[in-house]
């Protein structure tokens, strides 16, 4: 028998850990191409605004939401997934 004091191990909180560190990355990602979007508009906006500064900012709006949308939504399904667990005392 062994008195070892790790948990054993839970398939379902290291797949839940694993999103977790994913939907981090994507929130960082899709909040850089919002950046990204913003800083080229203010450039274009003061520079000259033309179809490569449009392009730019709609293509980085559109990939940061892409990003954005399932990573928040995963991410309160995370929390929450573990927020029911603390209170189920599992």
């Amino acid at each position: 028998m062994s008195t070892s004091s790790t948990p054993p191990h839970d398939p379902v909180r290291a797949r839940r850990a694993q999103v977790a560190k994913y939907t981090l990355l994507a929130n960082r990602i899709g909040y850089l191409f919002f950046a990204l979007a913003i800083a080229t508009f203010v450039i274009g906006f003061v520079v000259s605004f033309n179809a490569t500064v449009s392009a730019i900012v709609i293509g980085s709006l559109v990939i940061g939401s892409l990003l954005l949308a399932p990573a928040i939504v995963l991410g309160y399904a995370v929390k929450a997934a573990e927020r029911e667990d603390r209170e189920l005392g599992r």
